[in-house]
């Protein structure tokens, strides 16, 4: 057995064996295909401005923080990625070995901006491929979908404070923020960032106030849990996942709504997006499996279910979906069918 899973990984990633060898169900009204073979363990995904899609993946050798693929879609379809030049991604200079698990793409600019997987860093990918620091002093970056770029070109990140990880913290917070120490405030919080500004990087984010809470007075009851995903609304709202499969609205002006509650469950290295109508598309991830879609009113139907490992998902101007079936190795396009153009009659 210990020679045979190699061997039969192997087959899968050159293409010996078909995608369409796994089951795929989809709900109704929706049209799935395998868009790419071939990458191993994809994590990630995301859009660059020339429409091309980005994947991270932590790459079958673990020498590296990560590798990154560039695949066009708009040629024949499955792209063998295997075949597909990758950028891989060295340890940052610093000698942290760590392993990159979040991934956003300046909408504006075309940066690539990586995460630590729990860990408290966040880098952007130079020309060089080398890792520039952009914010450091997190308390505890989750894997998945931690940062998101929102409709004004601003970096979103989740973190979350704890006892433990304000033991880890790279500095105390200064007075004004002493609700975010000792016995103060504990539970996630969200940071905006305008990269842009003419200041200097990496952001000092244990040194400044976080949009969201932007105060919490003692006494009174945190949010009930971390938030574990983050994605941008056309409408400039950001919306949230927390590790209770509640999924929330945060205003402009700080406060929370609760949209729907997606049911009990491990919610781990969970991802969201959202389509240009509103509607919010959510990568449950390795334990439920399930790939759902929440209307702007709230209501949860599944796209997909019995998945194989569903990380990253992405969505394109168009309203359709490509998600990461990390445990196949592969890329899966889900469209929903109002968007399937019949296929012309055949010639006489």
């Amino acid at each position: 057995m210990g020679r045979l899973l190699p061997a039969l990984m192997g087959l899968i990633l050159s293409g010996a064996l078909p995608a369409s060898a796994v089951d795929l169900s989809v709900g109704p009204g929706m049209v799935a295909e395998v868009v790419v073979t071939g990458i191993p363990r994809p994590l990630q995904l995301a859009f660059d401005p020339a429409g091309s899609l980005v994947v991270l993946s932590q790459g079958l050798r673990g020498d590296a923080a990560a590798e990154l693929v560039t695949v066009e879609l708009s040629g024949q379809i499955p792209v063998e990625g295997a075949h597909l030049p990758r950028v891989v991604v060295p340890f940052p200079e610093d000698a942290r070995k760590a392993v990159l698990g979040s991934l956003a793409i300046a909408p504006r600019t075309g940066h690539v901006l990586l995460g630590e997987e729990n860990g408290n860093r966040i880098y952007r990918l130079t020309d060089e491929g080398r890792l520039a620091p952009v914010a450091v002093g997190l308390y505890h970056l989750v894997g998945g979908g931690g940062i998101a770029f929102d409709g004004d070109g601003r970096l979103v990140v989740v973190d979350f404070v704890s006892t433990e990880t304000q033991l880890r913290s790279e500095s105390r917070p200064p007075p004004a923020l002493d609700w975010l120490a000792g016995e103060g405030y504990q539970g996630p919080l969200v940071f905006r960032l305008d990269l842009s500004e003419d200041r200097p990087l990496p952001r000092r984010l244990d040194l400044g106030a976080p949009f969201f809470p932007r105060s919490w007075p003692q006494g009174e009851s945190p949010p009930p849990s971390r938030f574990v995903a983050v994605a941008a609304s056309p409408n400039g709202d950001i919306v949230l996942l927390d590790s209770l499969g509640q999924v929330a609205r945060l205003t402009a002006d700080g406060q929370l709504h609760l949209l729907a509650s997606l049911g009990s469950g491990h919610y781990h290295r969970t991802n969201m997006a959202v389509a240009p109508d509103g509607t919010v598309v959510v990568s449950t991830g390795f334990h439920i499996r399930r790939l759902l879609r929440i209307s702007p009113s709230g209501a949860i139907t599944a796209i997909a279910w019995d998945l194989g490992d569903p990380n990253g998902v992405a969505i394109d101007a168009s309203g359709v979906i490509y998600l990461a079936e990390s445990a196949h190795h592969r890329i899966l396009r889900i469209t929903p069918a109002p968007l399937v153009r019949p296929l012309p009659p055949s010639p006489p």
